[in-house]
């Protein structure tokens, strides 16, 4: 029998058989959640739906929270939600488990979610301002491009 073996989820796949093991859903991801952190996905995703128009979908093991650009994931886990939310500043504070710089204008943010009490301020305020930021950074984007001139090439003369 001919065929492979997906290098990522490890399913064999027949000879001319179609195969996409990175296409999900978030029924998918979360159908396996207890109730306390179905609980907390579902304040999560009506706190963010609150917030404006966006798009969410799931992407391989997350689900994600864009408008221009991803401005907060989650990772549903066994114990507990790992959210990750892209701000323009760094956190210190003890629901941060980690931090660090994504790019020249964002630091992500690593948080444990284990229960839906823990979806409100000071961690809805965060999504609200990640929410913001992505917006303002898209407009700066935008008026970065406008700004720019085409560069123009430079006529030479060559020596004959």
């Amino acid at each position: 029998m001919a065929g492979r073996e997906c290098y990522h989820c490890k399913q064999w796949i027949g000879e001319g058989e179609e195969h996409d093991c990175w296409t999900t859903t978030e029924a998918a991801l979360t159908q396996d959640l207890s109730d306390d952190l179905r609980d907390a996905w579902e304040r999560l995703r009506e706190t963010a739906v609150s917030f404006g128009e966006q798009r969410i979908y799931a992407s391989h093991k997350a689900i994600m929270f864009s408008r221009n650009s991803c401005y907060f994931f989650v990772r549903p886990k066994r114990n507990f939600l790992e959210l990750c939310v892209f701000l323009g500043r760094k956190l210190k504070t003890p629901q941060v488990r980690r931090s660090d710089r994504s790019s020249k204008s964002k630091v992500y943010h690593i948080i444990h979610i284990k229960h839906r009490d823990e979806v409100e301020a000071p961690i809805t305020d965060w999504l609200q301002e990640a929410y913001e930021l992505s917006d303002v950074l898209a407009s700066k984007a935008s008026r970065a491009r406008v700004k720019s001139k085409p560069k123009r090439k430079s006529k030479r003369i060559s020596p004959r």
